[in-house]
């Protein structure tokens, strides 16, 4: 392992050392009932209990209305470099003794020692 690699490796493992949370992706699947030949949409858990980490950022944007100025939070999911999240799936993440319901909202920013997905609240399925 050269010298680059092994910072690296110790990158990844002291950032992963604050990952105080877990989560579980569900996505909505198409399964197919061998008896009946009917397919129906189902719930199906893909990835359960990986270790992830939330962090918070308010934003307070610079044009403010005639009744008050904008605040905005933005959640972002910081996690293993090799998860895979599929646009539309939901994210529920317990952190803080707090489980919350998000979808992803954008494009993963991957990093070799992580990857940083910006989260929003989860309504409904499409």
């Amino acid at each position: 392992m050269s010298a680059v690699q092994a910072a690296q490796a110790a990158a990844r493992k002291a950032l992963e050392a604050t990952y105080f949370g877990t989560m579980t992706i569900t996505e909505m699947k198409k399964v197919k009932d061998i008896k009946s030949k009917l397919t129906t949409s189902q719930l199906i858990v893909v990835l359960e209990n990986q270790p992830c980490r939330l962090s918070f950022e308010t934003l307070k944007a610079a044009v403010q209305s005639e009744s008050a100025a904008t605040i905005t939070q933005v959640t972002k999911l910081f996690v293993s470099p090799e998860i895979s999240i599929r646009a539309g799936s939901k994210i529920t993440v317990t952190q803080a003794g707090i489980t919350m319901d998000y979808t992803c909202s954008g494009v993963p920013a991957v990093y070799l020692t992580h990857q940083e997905i910006v989260l929003e609240l989860f309504e409904r399925w499409a």
